[in-house]
């Protein structure tokens, strides 16, 4: 949520925002409103006072025996008058509630313009793709013939976008899940959190999935939505909430089940595990003041990152451009790892500074150690990472010319020991 009082002030900033995003101006059109909210508003104040005025002047003229009757007529009168400006004041102030609503959020200035994917910036590359001498298979060759991934069946219980995991690839998938939430919890200091996976509007509209992307999620008959990402339950714990400033920042990780209508990506990714209704991601949320966001940002995408180290998956680290940058973010970094199977890189998390964007749609504040009242927190969320995808590079990238798996060391310990699964394929 933007804050109207900015708007109001630089309002060429606010339209130049908006143009960075591909939208039309809107400061003449919201500022209009918010001009006829205040006269709605003046308007029923002054009736107001001019009813008490009445009113004293009812009683002493009561008091004195006089006739009253022209007085008591106008307060009648003004009843209909302060009823008709309360009604056009709260009129107005919730079309500009609903406009607020459906504006992004402001980018960062060293964000780079551009429309689309195509002028995100590469920042770096860490590790070399790995050199076969064999064709390498993708990720469903291999988990299928590793008895392991199991599309047909997935779709007899659910329909396209799912998948059946089983066997060693169960396991390897839950290995990296532990082994995720252990990096970030025993090196990084996030809390490890069991948060609901179903939440109400209020936590949805918190960071920003409502009213705006309300089809690209779940809804229940019984009005819960199944979380896209553990990114709104974890950054809605401190919804409504003061902290004091000694408690920031607050880092906290999830693994859970996401789930994901899709919308809008019809005939993208219909093979494999890339793009489904249904998986899991180890979520990282961190909590900050003002003046820790930027660098907690940086601190964040290093932990996502460590994880590729750890693994030793070829993977760029990305800046998206105005175009690509999500709704509720101020910058994005997207991390991308190979994938011989598709000869690319892929995304394989998102780590993104959301400044106070969705800290004023939570009414999530912080009392500063010095000063007087609150200020609004600065929310950043991240994947720690995607986990199937992580085990589709892992798949990919360790695969053997016999169709086994290598076994990368740091997850070995997870994996009992084992070095390698499959063979013979």
């Amino acid at each position: 949520m933007l804050d109207l009082r900015w708007i109001r002030s630089e309002p060429e900033a606010f339209d130049r925002a908006l143009e960075r995003r591909g939208m039309e101006p809107a400061s003449v059109q919201l500022l209009a409103l918010d001009e006829r909210r205040r006269a709605a508003q003046t308007a029923f104040q002054e009736v107001q006072s001019r009813r008490k005025e009445l009113s004293k002047a009812i009683g002493n003229a009561k008091s004195k025996g006089e006739d009253a009757a022209d007085l008591m007529a106008e307060v009648e009168s003004l009843k209909d008058k302060a009823a008709a400006a309360e009604m056009d004041e709260k009129a107005a102030a919730d079309e500009i509630d609903a406009m607020l609503a459906g504006f992004p959020n402001v980018l960062a200035e060293d964000v780079p313009d551009g429309p689309d994917e195509g002028a995100n910036v590469e920042l770096r590359r860490v590790g070399e793709p790995r050199a076969f001498d064999f064709k390498p298979r993708d990720h469903v060759a291999l988990g299928q013939g590793l008895g392991g991934m199991d599309f047909e069946r997935a779709a007899k219980l659910s329909g396209a976008r799912f998948v059946v995991l089983q066997r060693e690839v169960a396991r390897l998938h839950r290995a990296l899940a532990d082994f995720m939430l252990d990096l970030h919890t025993e090196e990084f200091g996030y809390t490890e959190t069991i948060p609901p996976v179903l939440v109400r509007d209020s936590a949805m509209f918190g960071t920003g999935q409502l009213p705006k992307f309300a089809e690209d999620s779940f809804r229940t008959t019984d009005d819960f939505w199944l979380v896209p990402t553990a990114e709104v339950s974890l950054t809605n714990l401190v919804a409504e909430e003061i902290l004091p400033e000694t408690a920031l920042p607050v880092r906290v990780t999830a693994h859970t089940p996401c789930f994901r209508s899709e919308a809008g990506s019809a005939g993208r990714d219909t093979r494999g595990m890339i793009r489904q209704h249904q998986f899991e991601k180890v979520e990282l949320v961190s909590i900050t003041t003002p003046d820790q966001s930027a660098d907690e940002h940086e601190r964040m995408t290093s932990c996502a990152e460590e994880v590729l180290k750890r693994l030793e998956l070829p993977y760029r680290v990305m800046v998206l451009a105005s175009g690509d940058t999500g709704f509720g973010a101020r910058k994005t970094y997207d991390l991308e790892v190979w994938l011989p199977g598709q000869n690319a890189y892929r995304e394989i998390s998102s780590c993104s500074n959301c400044g106070d964007f969705q800290a004023r749609r939570m009414n999530a504040r912080f009392r500063p150690k010095e000063g007087k009242g609150t200020a609004f927190v600065h929310t950043l969320n991240g994947s720690g990472l995607a986990v199937g995808r992580t085990l589709i590079a892992l798949l990919e990238n360790y695969q053997n010319a016999d169709g086994s798996i290598t076994v990368p060391e740091t997850l070995r310990p997870y994996m009992r020991g084992k070095e390698r699964i499959g063979g013979g394929n």
